[in-house]
């Protein structure tokens, strides 16, 4: 979408005489009336406000998680290419049928090599199969975003950016350290942050790896030695998204303790800070690798209700049962948030749900095969589990979310 970067074609032409621009910009705006149009997901900068109440669906993934195995099984040697598409062939009608689709993009983009484990680079075709697969927003702010250093880094952003997608949790040195994207006319801002671990001398650190003051300055970063400080910094972006003319505002936080499938006191206060004091609207996110929890946190003062999913698994990996003797690492889910914004009243929650996630993996054509199978109805007919013979699997896999999730919000 890239919608930060979106101007009126009018806006960069170069006034010739004030007669010919204002004709030109008359004829113009009688024929697309306006500058700007609606889209599905997102719109551009110059979206006409609503005037009516209008409902928002937001969706968004964990972990996307690209491992050695998975880099070779994706790779196309008659080409030369790589193609990631089918991992979501299963999920995309879900994905598309949101007004906002984000997920946590956990690598980096970083050219050369790809490498799986430790150091994350997946290749550059991922980004373009999470374009297709309809996401529109690629969150960055995770443990594995300095992966390939700055430079890395900042290829990552381009990456995305050219794909299609929007960035959040990383960013230019000159630009904002918040994302919007426009949805149906409704400014959204995305405010995104991961955990670092403990300072080395002094200097803020990402998996150990101590940041110069140059990349500390284009990350979202919070640290538990001086939470209460970094909260502050995460209010000041959510204020000033606000201030950017964010309706709605979507807080994202990589955080909690990897494997362990609930919230830790760290998270629980995380979230009900950024939704009572700061004002989000939703709180995604992800890390543990496993999912955790989701619920409704109170703000009584303001007579509203803000949903927390605590963590949203892995949305695909090769962390499975076979790998780490963990099968709830193989589960996900697409979160799902139904918002109504009300020009006169603000934004109020429709609804909020879960659509679980399963993560096949079987041998076909001399490779493995990856699938993220939506755990819905069309079970008994999804193509990954009639070829791979994991249907019993998948089954088990929902169990798991229903008793962990409740069946209440299970989509």
């Amino acid at each position: 979408m890239n919608l930060r970067n979106l101007n009126c074609a009018a806006k960069n032409r170069r006034w010739k005489t004030a007669v010919l621009v204002l004709a030109a910009v008359f004829l113009w705006l009688l024929a697309l009336g306006g500058c700007g149009q609606d889209s599905e997901a997102g719109g551009t900068s110059g979206s006409k406000k609503p005037s009516e109440p209008v409902e928002l669906r937001f969706v968004c993934a964990g972990d996307v998680m690209v491992h050695k195995s998975q880099i070779a099984s994706q790779y196309d040697s008659a080409s030369g290419t790589y193609d990631y598409t089918d991992n979501f062939q299963y999920v995309k009608p879900y994905i598309e049928a949101a007004d906002l689709a984000l997920c946590n993009v956990e690598t980096t983009f970083a050219g050369g090599q790809p490498t799986g484990y430790p150091c994350f680079n997946a290749p550059d075709e991922l980004a373009d199969a999470l374009a297709w697969a309809g996401f529109d927003v690629g969150i960055t702010s995770n443990n594995h975003m300095m992966d390939k250093g700055r430079a890395g880094m900042q290829r990552t952003l381009e990456v995305l950016r050219t794909a299609g997608l929007e960035t959040a949790g990383s960013h230019g040195a000159e630009e904002p350290a918040y994302t919007i994207a426009e949805v149906k006319g409704v400014k959204v801002g995305i405010v995104a942050y991961t955990y670092e671990t403990p300072r080395i001398n002094g200097c803020r650190t990402i998996n150990s790896q101590a940041l110069s003051a140059e990349s500390e300055a284009m990350i979202n970063s919070f640290g538990y030695e001086n939470l209460e400080g970094d909260l502050a910094e995460v209010a000041e972006t959510v204020q000033a998204a606000r201030d950017a003319g964010a309706e709605i505002v979507i807080c994202y936080y990589h955080w909690g303790e990897e494997y362990q499938r609930s919230p830790n006191e760290w998270q629980q206060l995380i979230a009900k800070e950024s939704a009572v004091t700061m004002g989000a609207d939703i709180i995604f996110a992800s890390h543990p690798h496993v999912l955790q929890g989701a619920e409704l946190i109170e703000d009584e003062a303001a007579g509203r209700q803000i949903p927390v999913f605590y963590s949203m698994g892995n949305f695909i990996s090769n962390q499975r049962e076979e790998t780490l003797q963990n099968r709830y690492t193989e589960q996900g889910m697409l979160a799902g948030v139904t918002l109504k914004y009300d020009p006169e009243n603000g934004v109020e929650l429709v609804d909020y749900d879960v659509l679980p996630t399963w993560v096949d993996k079987y041998f076909s054509g001399g490779k493995n095969v990856y699938a993220v199978v939506p755990l819905d109805g069309s079970m008994e007919q999804n193509g990954a589990l009639t070829a791979s013979g994991h249907l019993n699997r998948a089954k088990q896999a929902l169990t798991d979310v229903t008793e962990l999730i409740g069946a209440d919000i299970i989509k």
